[in-house]
This record gives C-alpha cells, structure tokens and sequence, in this order.
C-alpha cells in the first residue's frame, strides 16, 4: 500500500503520494450547502472564539475509505488547519454502524462548511470500498483467491475513475479498467479486448487474437469468446491455435442471448434460466477444455455479476477463476453524517445525537 504511517505516542501521521485533485472553488464554498456559508459569516461575527467539535458516522456495518482524502481536503481548504485537532480512523478500517470515523475539534468558520464535502468524499468511497470487498469475499468462498477485476468506467462519470478505483483497491480489487482508476495507488490499468476488436476482423476471434498477440506480445493471452455466441466452439479454437500462449478466456455473453451451445443441446432446457453467463454454460465449457488437455486456460466471467450472483456460482462450484464486475460496485449505499457535538469542551448537540468517543481514532498531525 502506497500510504506510510509513522505511530509516535499514540499519533498517527498520514505520509501519502495519492494525487488527490481538488477544484479550488471549494474554498469559495462553491459546492458546499448555502447555509453552511450562512453560519460560517455568522460564525465569523458573534462567536469567533467558540470551539466546537464536529463528528462523522455512518449506520452499516463497512469498510472505511475517504479519510485520507478528507484531510488532505481540510489541509488545503481550512484557514489555519494547524490549528485543528483531528482524530481519525484509517482507510480500509472495518466499521460498526454508528461509530464514529472522524472528529474535528476547532473554530467552526475554518472548517465547517466543509460538513457536506466531507460526508460526500466519505460515503462515495466507503460505498465503493464495501461492495468490493463484499464481492471479493463472495468470490473467495471457495477458499481459492480470486480476482476481481474492477470495470467501472462506462457506469459514471469519467471524472469519479481516480477515487473509485482507489476505493476498489482499499476495498481488496488489484486489477482496475483504466490507467486513471489506479492513479492514486500507483498502478497501471489492465484490459485484453472488446468486443470491437473482433468486429474489426469480421467476428474472426482468431485472426483478433492473433493481431492481439503481436501487438502486445507480453501480455497475458486472454480471449473474448462470446462474440459470436458460440462460447465453447470459440473458446476452442483458439485453445488450438495457441496452445500453452492462451491462459484464459473471457465469457460475457448478454442476458438476453442464449448461447448457440443449449441449442445444440436442448435436451438441458428447462430446468435453469439458459440466458447469459450461467453455470451450466462455464461447467460446459470448463469440461470441453480439459477434454482437449487445456486445463491450463482460465475462466473470467463478467456481465452483471454482483455480490449475490457471484456468491450463488461460489455455492455451486462454477469453475470459475476470475470475476469482472462494473455497476453493481458503484451502487452508493452509505451516507455519512457531521454532527456538531461539543462546544467549548462541553457536550452541545442536537436533540438524538451526543459526542462518542472512540478509541480506535488516532490523532493526525499535517
């Protein structure tokens, strides 16, 4: 992992060399809540002495991410941040519903207009950061480690690749679309082919594999073979033309396809849903390999998969050895609330909310 921490005395310093962009409109308060800017103007002219201490939490059991981002964005953004005490926890942290992840203790008009900003930083990347790991843990069921391959990039906004795929990697995922998914942890993205590829060969799968082959000769051989929905026959052409150089195949077959295998066997129609990926097509494909002696080609399967779905293959024993997974890991499903809960070292909060301590926080020093 690229962060470094230094423990001294109960202290945590956050060294990092992620990349963390920030629009500098934030200082204007440009996307922060009207009436945080409010307060803080009023903050600025009643009570400027006042200091309050504000903490965040969320209400699911998750995996923490966003933390290192959030103080990189108070150290850039806050007037004085070495006058902020802030104690945090950490990325990749497993936390409890209702546990507080963060605190910030200082005047309110050098920080508090951020609330917002925070809680968005926190809950987009803790959402991404849990289901990842919520899938990866599905897809290791079995007991074998198996990737999972982070494909995010056609389902939001390019301009969020960088920190979900951060979020992904905090989450347990290595192996990422796009260059900018792993800009922050220092790696580079990982692809084989698209289904343009072949089309740009007339649905030859072979003569793409091949112009593949020579023009990325050091990659990992790794085939799309659903092109033509004929997952097994393609497969094997392949495993024929290249032999021990294939080392896996790709199924992705849409949902609303059957592949050409079942209709050459209808005999197996009517007790399973035959569209898409589904275990029958893999455990077919799986034994026509072997029967071939390509026990060495693995299987990656993406196309709708999720946490449910992988868990049911995993139940089942789907020979599969590697999961592609896209929308289902950018579902944002956990919200992150500020609270104001001290004031001048007394306890002042909203009716419903109190300050709670943790001591799993740590302190950080800029």
């Amino acid at each position: 992992m690229k962060e470094i921490e230094l423990k001294m005395q109960g202290e945590i310093k956050r060294l990092t060399n992620h990349t963390f962009k920030f629009d500098s409109r934030i200082k204007d308060g440009w996307f922060s809540a009207v009436y945080f800017l409010k307060t803080r103007e009023i903050a600025n002219n009643y009570h400027k002495d006042n200091i309050v201490t504000m903490q965040f939490f969320q209400k699911d059991e998750a995996v923490l991410c966003g933390t290192d981002e959030v103080i990189a964005l108070i150290k850039e953004f806050s007037e004085h941040p070495e006058r902020l005490e802030i104690h945090s926890l950490k990325d990749g942290d497993k936390i409890k519903p209702f546990e507080t992840v963060l605190t910030i203790k200082g005047p309110y008009q050098e920080f508090g207009y951020l609330e917002g900003v925070i809680d968005g930083i926190l809950g987009r990347r803790t959402s991404v950061a849990t289901n990842v790991y919520n899938v990866k843990k599905a897809a290791e069921l079995s007991g074998k480690k198996k990737p999972v391959i982070f494909m995010g990039d056609r389902d939001d906004h390019y301009t969020q690749q960088a920190g979900d795929g951060y979020a992904a990697y905090i989450g347990g995922s290595t192996a990422m679309a796009t260059h900018a998914m792993n800009e922050w942890w220092g790696k580079e993205g990982m692809g084989t082919m698209p289904h343009a590829l072949i089309q740009l060969f007339n649905g030859d799968i072979v003569a793409a594999t091949k112009a593949y082959a020579e023009t990325y000769p050091n990659d990992d051989l790794i085939t799309l073979v659903d092109y033509n929905n004929d997952v097994i026959t393609d497969s094997l052409k392949v495993a024929r033309e290249f032999g021990k150089k294939l080392k896996g195949v790709r199924v992705d077959t849409s949902r609303t396809l059957i592949d050409k295998y079942f209709l050459r066997n209808q005999h197996m129609l009517g007790t399973f849903d035959p569209r898409g990926v589904n275990a029958e097509l893999i455990f077919a494909l799986r034994s026509a390999l072997d029967q071939e002696g390509f026990n060495h080609v693995k299987i990656v399967v993406s196309g709708g998969f999720n946490e449910s779905r992988i868990t049911e293959f995993e139940k089942q024993g789907v020979p599969v050895d590697m999961y592609g997974v896209g929308s289902n890991l950018l579902k944002i499903h956990i919200g992150f609330t500020g609270d104001l809960v001290m004031l001048n070292g007394e306890a002042q909060a909203k009716a419903g909310r109190k300050y709670r301590p943790n001591p799993r926080l740590e302190k950080v020093e800029f």
